[in-house]
């Protein structure tokens, strides 16, 4: 029997998540071979070509999808993650494979140093990483992973074992990136937020100045199309900030780059009650993570509701010199969709973030075959240009579990059968044109198997499986 075969098997001594179905050419069956096939042994790379390191929310939507097939291994996928958590509680963007060489990735791990430059901040010794972070969503997958056979999580300790990791990655946002002081989480890079070149950097990119091009070379150019990737001039500036960072010691609040944005919160917050759900189910109370999560809640819509917009929107810190808050930046990108994920929005707000999902911007339900990652109607939207117009997965899946947090179970219906068609036709592509629904980036894309896995056998009832609590405040 074949590694895929194994997984996808049902146990005769313990039952899964669901039946399998039998076909050998059902979509279930084709994205357990895509994640059998970008696993290395304790972890699962987003793509083999293109990303051969573990990446931070890549392993956390993975594992929400390998829940389906193997708890264990969703199991070990966040635990090989939160391994390489630094001292002050940061869970880095990359850990990376040292039997991948240096070249098949920029920045790579002679860049980051993260052992000697990180070396204040707590990085670890015996694994190298970067030095920034991604979306906090690892509560909540450890959260889902556990639900999916809760005999096994407890046999093993799962959730004691992650639930100081997870409360000292809390932690970390909470206090060392509260840089605008009104309790929301910022981010100092744009690969941090996971959208990397969204037209929300765009302006306070501009006050950075790019490294020399001479000075990295790109390795994402061998794997795809220069007109579909950031251009020299964005990665320089990445490049730039993430050296300065580094030389830094890591540090966080010096930098050129403070940006809060809408989705990176929503998914603390989200995983903040998933926390308490973790505590309450080792025994402890979970009362004060709620209450921190709808304070959250409230710190969000007051920082970064813009009702003339109609979503919300991300909050440059360096660009208001006469403003201690900074300014709001008048692009409208899919995270600011999706704090349709938190119940305790009020309910005019929920009317209005829908009303502007299904309307002529985003055009759900109607223009689109699915979710833009930008504004159709911006001046920079590109619908092949990475975050700069096309459509991903992981943002379909998020804004899914979205609308059925607010009741909105058919437009929610709408998204998963559109998210599964796309994954089926595309091959599970990394993202697709969002008028076409046209492949792009790489195939094989693990995220977007292990989240297709996840719509196909996930309850459509998401707030108790999810760990929310509460309902719309009115």
């Amino acid at each position: 029997m074949d590694r895929t075969a194994q997984l996808i098997t049902p146990s005769a001594t313990r039952s899964i998540a669901y039946d399998p179905p039998g076909s050998s050419h059902s979509l279930h069956v084709r994205a357990a071979r895509v994640l059998e096939g970008n696993w290395t042994g304790v972890s699962t790379v987003p793509s083999r070509s293109l990303y051969p390191h573990q990446w931070s929310w890549d392993s956390a939507f993975i594992a929400i999808g390998l829940r389906h097939l193997s708890p264990l291994r969703a199991q070990t996928e966040l635990e090989t993650l939160l391994a390489a958590q630094w001292g002050d509680g940061r869970v880095p963007h990359i850990v990376f494979n040292p039997s991948v060489p240096l070249d098949a990735y920029f920045p790579s791990p002679d860049f980051w140093r993260s052992s000697t430059a990180g070396h204040a901040a707590g990085a670890p010794r015996t694994v190298q990483t970067s030095g920034i972070v991604q979306p906090p969503v690892h509560a909540l997958a450890v959260w889902l992973v556990h639900r999916a056979d809760p005999g096994l999580s407890r046999a093993r300790g799962f959730l004691a074992r992650m639930y100081p990791r997870l409360a000292a990655w809390h932690r970390y946002l909470l206090h060392r990136r509260d840089l605008g002081g009104g309790g929301l989480a910022s981010v100092v890079h744009p690969w941090e937020q996971g959208m990397d070149n969204s037209p929300a950097w765009d302006l306070p990119l501009s006050r950075v100045t790019p490294a020399p091009a001479r000075s990295f070379r790109r390795a994402d150019l061998d794997h795809g199309a220069a007109e579909d990737r950031p251009t020299d001039l964005d990665y320089g500036r990445y490049v730039r900030l993430a050296t300065d960072y580094r030389d830094a010691g890591y540090a966080d609040g010096g930098g050129e780059f403070a940006v809060e944005d809408p989705a990176f919160n929503a998914l603390l917050i989200a995983s903040e009650h998933a926390l308490a759900r973790i505590a309450e189910e080792l025994g402890a109370p979970g009362t004060a993570r709620h209450a921190r999560a709808e304070r959250l809640t409230a710190a969000l819509v007051d920082r970064l509701w813009d009702p003339a917009s109609g979503i919300f929107l991300c909050r440059d810190l360096r660009g208001s010199a006469q403003d201690r808050r900074g300014a709001l930046i008048p692009e409208r990108g899919v995270s600011g969709l999706l704090p349709l994920l938190l119940p305790g929005l009020p309910r005019d707000i929920v009317t209005a973030v829908v009303r502007t999902a299904s309307g002529p911007h985003f055009g759900l339900g109607t223009t689109t075959r699915l979710l833009p990652s930008y504004d159709l109607l911006g001046e920079a939207f590109d619908p092949h240009r990475y975050w700069r117009g096309p459509a991903w997965f992981n943002t379909a899946w998020l804004l899914e579990r979205g609308l059925r947090t607010q009741g909105e179970h058919r437009r929610a219906d709408a998204v998963r059968e559109s998210a599964l068609e796309l994954a089926g036709t595309t091959d599970f592509a990394e993202y697709v044109d969002p008028y076409t629904g046209e492949a792009c980036g790489a195939t094989g894309f693990s995220w977007t198997a292990a989240l297709a896995l996840d719509l196909l056998h996930s309850d459509t009832t998401v707030t108790a499986d999810m760990g929310l609590k509460g309902g719309n405040r009115r």
